[in-house]
């Protein structure tokens, strides 16, 4: 693992209320001023960006959005630009997520394009990568993945050092299904390879699927996995926190 600092990322993807909202924030704040600090995050939906500035301003925790335009302004209706994100004080952008690959038929070379004006902010992209179960059945997993890698790589040449990567096998992802450890790190060891060959073979590399406390610690064990994208369990600030002292 070498120097490589740990980072768990919250998704709390189409959820949240602002009293709802509140009280998991403090929780958080509360309970990682505890927990001895380790590198946390919560990406929230657009509208709730003011409140997690609000926040968790001064707590350590980092806060960011669950998608960016690839445009930096103009007439993109209903579009965010990293520019505005930065504004609130983002410091992370998901981009490629299985679920905005799959609902909004989101291609490889936009997930790319996407990632390239993250950066441009200053924001840090978070990449997802991942295979559906059909995909993994077919003995595809390591041709999509290196795919949709492909895709980053070519958008972001040398800048690629600067991402995180987010390996979210689909077919894991909200239904209780995990990938095991071993079979976590065999993809995670694959991106470790490729992006060591263009030259950032030391960013995290995140694993994302029904990750809980339970499963944490044992996916954290390996040694490509440097943390985690967590979904549902994101929402109950205790479960979250454990993942994160995992």
């Amino acid at each position: 693992m070498g120097t490589r600092e740990r980072l768990v990322v919250g998704n709390w993807k189409m959820n949240g209320s602002l009293a709802g909202n509140a009280a998991l924030l403090d929780g958080l704040v509360s309970g990682w001023e505890r927990s001895g600090g380790r590198a946390i995050a919560v990406c929230v939906p657009f509208p709730y960006l003011a409140q997690a500035r609000e926040r968790l301003s001064g707590s350590g925790i980092a806060w960011g959005a669950q998608d960016v335009s690839a445009q930096p302004a103009g007439a993109y209706t209903g579009e965010v630009s990293g520019g505005m994100l930065a504004e609130f004080g983002c410091r992370h952008a998901i981009v490629g997520h299985s679920e905005r690959r799959q609902y909004h038929a989101e291609r490889d070379a936009l997930v790319g394009a996407k990632a390239r004006a993250a950066l441009a902010a200053g924001l840090t992209p978070i990449v997802c990568v991942g295979e559906t179960l059909a995909e993994r059945e077919a003995g595809r997993t390591g041709e999509v993945v290196r795919r949709q890698l492909e895709a980053a790589l070519e958008a972001l040449g040398d800048a690629v050092a600067k991402v995180v990567v987010a390996y979210e096998p689909v077919w894991a992802i909200g239904t209780g299904r995990t990938a095991t450890p071993e079979m976590a790190q065999e993809v995670h060891g694959a991106l470790r390879a490729r992006l060591g060959e263009a030259g950032a073979g030391s960013i995290r590399l995140l694993y994302g699927g029904s990750v809980k406390a339970a499963n944490a610690a044992a996916l954290f064990a390996m040694p490509d996995i440097d943390g985690a994208l967590v979904g549902g369990a994101s929402l109950d600030a205790g479960e979250f926190l454990a993942i994160g002292r995992a």
